[in-house]
């Protein structure tokens, strides 16, 4: 196929004016273009006062590509669009029909990683269990709304723990920084799975919490059709070595399953499980992460911001954004995980913490837009060397951050421009925060590293010279975000991507090598791969 990019059209263009520029950038007539693909859609604001644009890439099926690309039409316009021939990639997964390993691998998680390292052995005719210590989507929806509804916490079953992992109560994104052909594979099925297919081209593709549901269990139904298991509220609590493998695993502390294959895909809040592996000798290590606050503004006021006139423009969706300040007296600050029409959720899987994230659906329309705004924190503010010393970090902000929301799980909160000022905030203003089961209105000093609290107060004023309103005195900083990424590693070995313990595979967000739900299922893929490899 031929594949051209940058093509770039007023938003307000006719329906077959893509088709059109095709043609005329190949030198083809309008009816010689028939089968076309777009691949990306990107938005191009730069000029937002005069024009949005569509910026477009596709690809074009031809009968004569090769005359084609050396036509002087084509030589012309590459100038300005870069065309190639390409090769549409494939993904294999081979069937082991008669492997050396008798027993069956088990995954330990149904996060994104969790999930397609599951899809790539069932596929391979491996049979894998999956088990997952949460509950399945439709009991852990109840178990959030009654946490949301009445502040009870089910500690097993909640926005961290339970099917699809945290992103299965987050916005869904899929954008990534690395490039990996397994990727149009993972969409794909997502797809078919039920995610929107306009993930297939969108350049910010996203799920949204309510699709991303029915996508995790559509894909458990297929885990189950192609010969595997997955058992909710099953917990791993032990393992058993011997001569540096893996020959046991013990669930719920009571059941005992013989196994040479176990793929750690669990999650970044799963300490206890971390714990455990530190007993048992995996070999753990510091890892540098960021912590934060949520910050709240009106969306209609960040897509104004973003998309001047028009920003109620049904084609260009809510406005996003991503902002980064460099310090030369503090610390880099940067917003993270945006959700655009979305909510400031209550995260934490244990009792006597307040964690926040962020949330939207499809739709992306509820009334407020927030992101983390972060700080990165180094393996040197940790208090000691210990591999899990980065977990005790994060407990102490959080612990702190309950007890300012006064112990019932409430987050406490701050308007910006009262934080800037230094005073306690006396009353909400028009911008309300979503945060459920509640907010308390307290000075976020006291919940966060002095490090965090000066770089942020340096930082927003700066942001606002980017994205007008984002340090508007009226937009809420809600207490405290710490799961941006994993605190540890769990280290594995570059070649067979196994831990020290022969047999035991660190896949994932939780296990340090990935950040966010594309570059995790890539890391499950690539572990079911190498699973298949030594079968």
């Amino acid at each position: 196929m031929l594949q051209i990019q940058e093509i770039s059209l007023p938003i307000t263009h006719s329906d077959n004016k893509l088709q059109k520029t095709i043609a005329e950038i190949l030198g083809l007539e309008f009816n010689e273009v028939k089968n076309f693909t777009i691949t990306k859609r990107a938005i191009d604001s730069r000029k937002k006062r005069e024009m949005i644009f569509f910026v477009y890439s596709v690809t074009v099926e031809l009968e004569n590509e090769q005359t084609v690309i050396k036509s002087k039409e084509v030589k012309k316009n590459k100038k300005h669009h870069r065309i190639d021939i390409v090769e549409l990639y494939t993904y294999k997964i081979p069937f082991v029909k008669d492997g050396k390993n008798t027993k069956r691998p088990v995954i330990v998680g149904t996060g994104p990683a969790g999930m397609f390292s599951a899809l790539v052995l069932a596929k391979a005719g491996l049979n894998p269990l999956v088990i997952e210590r949460g509950g399945d989507v439709d009991t852990r929806i109840k178990d959030v709304e009654t946490f949301m509804n009445t502040g009870k916490l089910n500690t097993e079953s909640n926005i961290q723990f339970g099917e699809g992992g945290a992103g299965t109560f987050s916005d869904g994104k899929l954008n990534t920084l690395i490039t990996n052909p397994r990727i149009k594979y993972i969409f794909e099925e997502l797809v078919k799975a039920g995610a929107p297919d306009a993930i297939l081209w969108n350049a910010k593709p996203h799920i949204g919490t309510d699709k991303i549901r029915r996508v995790a269990k559509n894909i458990r139904k297929q885990i189950i059709d192609l010969g595997g298991e997955v058992r909710f509220n099953t917990l791993l609590t032990d393992i058993k070595i011997k001569d540096k493998k893996i020959t046991d695993i013990i669930l719920n502390d009571k059941e005992e399953i013989k196994t040479d294959t176990l793929v750690l895909a669990i999650g970044y809040s799963a300490r206890d499980t971390y714990e455990m592996l530190y007993k048992r000798k995996l070999n753990l290590e510091q890892k540098s992460f960021s912590i934060g606050v949520r910050i709240e503004h009106k969306t209609e006021m960040i897509n104004k911001s973003q998309y001047d006139k028009f920003y109620n423009n049904k084609k260009l969706g809510m406005a996003r954004y991503k902002l980064v300040y460099h310090s030369k007296k503090n610390r880099s600050v940067y917003t993270f995980c945006m959700c655009p029409g979305g909510y400031v959720m209550p995260s934490t899987s244990e009792d006597g913490y307040v964690i926040t994230n962020g949330m939207s659906e499809y739709a992306q329309d509820g009334e407020n837009s927030n992101s983390a705004l972060l700080v990165n924190v180094e393996k040197n503010d940790f208090m000691s060397d210990h591999p899990l010393a980065g977990i005790e970090f994060q407990k102490k902000w959080e612990k702190k951050a309950f007890e300012l929301g006064e112990n019932n799980f409430h987050a406490p909160v701050q308007l910006v421009g009262d934080f800037l000022k230094k005073q306690k905030s006396d009353k909400i203003r028009s911008v309300k925060p979503t945060y459920k089961p509640g907010i308390t209105l307290a000075p976020l000093d006291d919940c966060l590293p002095d490090f965090v609290v000066a770089s942020l107060r340096e930082a927003l004023p700066k942001m606002d010279m980017k994205i007008r309103g984002f340090a508007h005195e009226d937009a809420v900083l809600t207490g405290i975000e710490t799961r941006s990424s994993s605190p540890l590693r769990i280290t594995r070995n570059k070649d067979t991507l196994q831990s020290n313990i022969a047999g035991i595979y660190p896949a994932g967000e939780g296990a340090g090598y990935a950040g966010g739900i594309v570059s995790s299922a890539v890391d499950g893929m690539r572990v079911g791969e190498m699973i298949i490899d030594i079968t």
